[in-house]
């Protein structure tokens, strides 16, 4: 079986609901609490993921205390991860954490143009057919999102570059956020490198869909997006 491993700052709290998602499309995975994250500890792993939450309770800007802490424990050995073969999952405040870490195309999450927090089901769309992260998913489909600061923004003309290209992997069906070009995802030029503001852990379960009679697959569309990385770490 592929091993994850999840890394917990202060104030992750969608951790153990990920953990759960990825044992369910077969991983084996590992909560580890920053406090003990060193480069070594990426050896035994094939995915490293930054889970959903408020770490360090978004204090400065989301994400950015985690960022700097990793960095400073990891170095560049995340990057060399990466260059082996590792695949990197971040979910919402994991995805603002990829960002900073310069993992991800250049760009930057923000505020959220109604300056409220929002929790919500979202209409996707799939702008990639490489992704191991989407290959599993259809080219339309819905999860939850749950943040104050999920606004993808960029240099100038840099959103609708990544949408083109194929960066930009997933899209809102519509603009939920005010995110540039509706971006809602992005990947690395690998594909093994993976963010989103979405939480496909949130749906693994038809009956945690909001519709008791929900019947557009066997599973919640999330499972499918943990089944992907399974299959192709196992390929």
């Amino acid at each position: 079986m592929p091993h994850a491993l999840l890394i917990k700052f202060p104030g992750t709290n969608c951790d153990v609901e990920t953990s759960r998602a990825l044992e369910a499309a077969g991983f084996t995975a590992e909560v580890l609490p920053v406090s003990e994250l060193a480069p070594e500890v990426l050896g035994k792993a094939q995915l490293v993921v930054f889970s959903g939450g408020f770490s360090y309770g978004d204090y400065v800007m989301s994400g950015r205390i985690s960022q700097l802490i990793t960095k400073h424990k990891l170095g560049d050995r995340l990057k060399q991860f990466v260059a082996d073969g590792g695949y990197v999952l971040g979910i919402c405040n994991g995805f603002q954490i990829l960002t900073q870490l310069d993992l991800l195309p250049r760009g930057s999450l923000i505020h959220n143009t109604t300056g409220r927090f929002i929790c919500r089901w979202v209409p996707l769309k799939k702008n990639s057919s490489t992704s191991p992260y989407l290959k599993l998913l259809p080219d339309n489909f819905e999860l939850p999102v749950a943040h104050a600061e999920g606004r993808f923004v960029g240099e100038t003309g840099d959103a609708d570059k990544y949408v083109k290209d194929g960066h930009g992997a997933l899209l809102y069906g519509k603009n939920v956020n005010g995110s540039s070009a509706q971006i809602a995802g992005l990947q690395d030029d690998t594909g093994r490198v993976f963010g989103l503001m979405p939480h496909p852990e949130r749906f693994i379960g038809k009956d945690t869909h909001y519709d008791p009679d929900w019947n557009g697959a066997e599973r919640g569309w999330g499972y499918y997006l943990f089944k992907g990385v399974a299959e192709a770490l196992a390929a």
